[in-house]
């Protein structure tokens, strides 16, 4: 897992605003223009971009620019990313409740 250290963090970073947070859960409804998305938030557009920017260098979407309309695309498959660290992360906490458990509960363990 180290490999994807500065991926995962990239990811982490680009997903710790709400905004942004907001724009992937959209977008995982389907792809919208970026004028679509930006009418949920109260913000001018070039503050907006910069969410989408910070979004699409972290590859957790991608644009598709077809005259003047900008349409993003949600990169589900850079949510596996973040997914594998939830589960590695999942099964450390689950083997050491495990191992807890079977101290806790195991008459062997217990000293008088």
């Amino acid at each position: 897992m180290a490999q994807y250290s500065a991926e995962l963090d990239g990811v982490l970073v680009a997903l710790a605003d709400p905004t942004r947070r907001a724009v992937v859960r959209h977008l995982g409804r389907g792809p919208t223009t970026v004028g679509d998305l930006a009418r949920e938030f109260p913000m001018t557009l070039p503050s907006f971009m910069k969410h989408v920017r910070t979004l699409e260098s972290n590859g957790l979407i991608h644009t598709v620019k077809s005259g003047r309309v900008r349409t993003c695309v949600l990169n589900r498959e850079r949510l596996a990313l973040l997914d594998d660290w939830l589960a590695e992360q999942r099964r450390i906490w689950e083997e050491r409740t495990d191992r807890l458990e079977q101290f806790v509960t195991d008459p062997k363990e217990q000293r008088p």
